[in-house]
């Protein structure tokens, strides 16, 4: 356990690589084990005396202070159907940031942490419904190890807004109108259900279609099926890409893009939840032409407006060179 402990919060370079490191835990008992990508952990610790509060959510076990700062608890037991945590005093609580905030989620033992591919991070089953909480799956010493869709979580606790605001919308709709780009759709690379369904929203609002792919690798082939057709460009307006998915991650997908002579000339947008801890020299490196932290609808709304700017920018002076 003091090795878990002691090497959580010491991220490793994989980015780029198609590598990650996944904590393994358990929720309730030994039967079932969990995984959360370390890149999302600050900390684990032994579970720290919960303050009960009027009206926290049911799956809201308490709030802690947690190096001057407090943090909501959230069982994740509960929060996906199984029984509650009841003797704390043996628990544990990994300290995560998600999507701008940082949370508390209490589990009931904590295993270790592997490093993998991502082409090992399978998406579920078919057939397990749209009920379950898994973003992907994964086989370790010779069973399955869920990892969660932490976000579907998070949403169903706190909802979040994906409303963009009037005059976000009036400036991207106008800009949409000048080059026509409401016909050109977006492609939206995101393993969990919720995020493509929230960006997705915030796309229409905009008046902008959406193609959407749950991992790096539908999302890469679905640009090759396109690039067969024609050129890219007028078929795909951009893409919107999370970082960790299942099978190739974002930073591969990007780079994937950009080493692909009929893709390359893709604006490429990374979106993903590792907002503390995202490694902007990587962007760079792989050539995504924007990053933007989960998940703000205006500021997304804007990175798409400035993309269609963009992207009729390089038009014009490609028709003026001519």
């Amino acid at each position: 356990m003091a090795g878990v402990l002691d090497s959580v919060n010491q991220l490793t370079e994989l980015v780029g690589q198609n590598r990650m490191e996944l904590l393994l835990f358990y929720l309730n008992g030994r039967k079932q084990r969990y995984g959360i990508n370390v890149f999302k952990v600050k900390e684990v610790l032994q579970c720290p005396h919960l303050t009960v509060m009027p009206k926290l959510h049911r799956f809201v076990r308490g709030v802690a202070h947690i190096r001057g700062q407090t943090v909501s608890i959230i069982d994740l037991g509960m929060a996906t159907g199984a029984p509650r945590i009841e003797d704390l005093s043996k628990a544990f609580v990994i300290i995560a940031e998600y999507n701008r905030s940082v949370q508390g989620f209490l589990v009931s033992a904590v295993d270790r942490i592997l490093n993998m591919n991502w082409s090992a991070i399978l998406p579920p089953p078919k057939g397990v419904g749209k009920q379950n909480y898994m973003t992907a799956v994964t086989e370790i010493d010779g069973e399955l190890v869920q990892i969660l869709d932490v976000e579907r979580i998070l949403d169903e606790i706190s909802p979040i807004k994906t409303e963009v605001s009037d005059a976000v919308i009036e400036s991207a709709v106008a800009t949409n109108k000048e080059i026509n780009a409401g016909e050109l759709p977006v492609l939206v690379a995101d393993d969990s259900s919720v995020a493509r369904r929230q960006v997705q929203k915030s796309l229409e609002t905009i008046g902008m279609k959406s193609i959407l792919a749950k991992n790096g690798r539908e999302a890469l082939d679905i640009l090759d099926e396109y690039a067969k057709k024609g050129p890219i460009e007028e078929q795909i307006l951009m893409v919107i890409s999370d970082i960790e998915m299942p099978e190739m991650d974002g930073y591969t997908l990007t780079a994937s893009i950009r080493n692909d002579p009929r893709l390359k000339s893709m604006e490429v947008i990374l979106h993903t939840s590792l907002s503390g801890i995202f490694n902007q020299a990587m962007v760079k490196k792989v050539g995504a032409n924007n990053f933007i932290a989960k998940f703000n609808p205006d500021e997304l709304a804007k990175a798409v407006r400035d993309a269609m700017k963009d992207k009729q920018q390089k038009l014009q002076q490609e028709k003026s060179g001519r």
